[in-house]
C-alpha cells in the first residue's frame, strides 16, 4: 500500500485560506434586510468589471481591494451583489459595471484575479473570487435556457429568474480535475499544452464529464492527453477557479504504465521528471518553475518535498 506524505501540508493553497466572511445566504431573499445593509454606514462596496477590480498598496506595504462606503459607490440597481458579513459585522457588496471607476489619486490600479489573488489578504481574495465568479456567470447567462426570454436578477445576484416560464437559474460551477501523476520510480509526469510557450510545464487537468466520477475523470484525462494508464487516485484539495467558472479538484495519482503518447490536440509534449532532473531543468531554464495562484504548483510541491523556485509574473 502506498502512503503519500505531504511535507507542505501546512501551506495554504491560494484562494482557499479562510476568509473570515460569512456568506449569510439566508439574507439574499430578504429585500428589507438587504436595503438596510446597503444603507449601513460601515458597509463596504467595490466594483468588478471584466474580471478586474481596483487594488491599491497601503503605506505599510499591504495590497488591498479598493472599497468605499455605499454613498460613494457608483449608481446601479440590478447588478448589486451581496457577498457576506465579516466577524466585525461589516457587510460587503460588489457592483458589476461596464468599466472600473477612475481614481483621482492615480495610485490604484486594475488587476485580475491571477495577479491580485497572490497579493490580497484572505478576506479580500475571498471577496474577489466570489464577485468575479458571479460577474462571469451574470454576463453569460442573461437569457432563459428553457424559453429564451431575458431573465432578471434575484437573491442579491445569486439567482436569475425567467418572468415568462418561471424557471430559476443558478451560478454554474464546472468541476475539473487536476492531478500530479507519479510512477513506480517516483518520477512526476508534467505536460505542456499546445498554446503554451517553450519550457512551461504543469500537471495534467481536464473537466469531469456527465455521468463520470472524479476518479474516473482523472484516469480518462491522463490517458487521453498522455497515453498513460493510472491506477490509485488520492484526493488532496480543491480550489475555486473562476476562469470563468471552474472548481479545481486536486489529486495525486499513481501511473501503472509509463509510455507517453500525447494527443497533440491539448498536450504538445509530456515528460517524466525525477526530482534531480526537475531541479536541473529549473536551474538551466529549460523548465519554467510554476508561479501564480494555481493549485498545480501546490501538487508539484507535495511530490517535490520543498517549495518550488519562485519568479515574478503569472502562471
Amino acid at each position: 500500500m502506498t502512503i503519500w506524505t505531504d511535507p507542505t501540508a501546512d501551506l495554504n493553497i491560494s484562494l482557499t485560506a479562510p476568509s473570515g466572511i460569512d456568506r449569510a445566504a439566508h439574507h439574499r431573499l430578504d429585500e428589507a434586510w438587504l436595503a438596510a445593509a446597503w444603507s449601513h454606514p460601515t458597509t463596504r462596496v467595490f466594483v468588478v468589471s471584466g474580471g478586474q477590480v481596483l487594488i491599491d498598496e497601503t503605506p505599510d506595504g499591504r495590497t488591498e481591494l479598493v472599497m468605499t462606503p455605499t454613498f460613494e459607490a457608483p449608481l446601479t440597481e440590478a447588478h448589486r451583489y451581496f457577498l457576506g458579513i465579516d466577524e466585525d459585522g461589516v457587510r460587503y457588496f460588489a457592483l458589476q459595471k461596464d468599466a472600473l471607476p477612475g481614481r483621482m489619486d492615480q495610485s490604484a490600479r486594475p488587476a485580475g484575479l491571477r495577479e491580485a489573488g497572490l497579493l490580497l489578504s484572505p478576506r479580500d481574495a475571498g471577496l474577489m473570487v466570489h464577485a468575479v465568479g458571479l460577474e462571469n456567470w451574470q454576463r453569460t447567462h442573461r437569457f432563459c435556457s428553457r424559453c429564451g426570454e431575458r431573465t432578471v436578477i434575484a437573491a442579491a445576484g445569486h439567482i436569475r429568474r425567467c418572468p415568462a416560464c418561471g424557471a430559476e437559474h443558478y451560478p454554474r460551477t464546472d468541476p475539473a480535475v487536476i492531478m500530479a501523476v507519479t510512477d513506480q520510480d517516483d518520477r512526476i509526469l508534467l505536460g505542456r499544452q499546445v498554446h503554451w510557450p517553450e519550457g512551461r510545464f504543469s500537471t495534467l487537468a481536464g473537466f469531469v464529464e456527465p455521468g463520470e466520477s472524479i476518479e474516473q475523470a482523472v484516469r480518462r484525462e491522463v490517458f487521453e492527453e498522455a497515453g498513460v494508464t493510472v491506477g490509485a487516485v488520492e484526493y488532496v484539495a480543491s480550489q475555486p477557479w473562476p476562469f470563468p467558472s471552474s472548481l479545481m479538484l486536486g489529486f495525486m495519482a499513481r501511473a501503472v504504465s509509463t509510455n507517453i503518447d500525447v494527443d497533440g490536440d491539448e498536450i504538445h509534449e509530456a515528460r517524466w521528471f525525477s526530482r534531480d532532473e526537475l531541479q536541473a531543468a529549473f536551474d538551466s531554464g529549460e523548465v519554467l518553475p510554476p508561479y501564480g495562484i494555481s493549485i498545480a504548483a501546490r501538487l508539484i510541491e507535495r511530490w517535490y518535498g520543498k517549495p518550488l523556485p519562485t519568479r515574478s509574473g503569472r502562471w
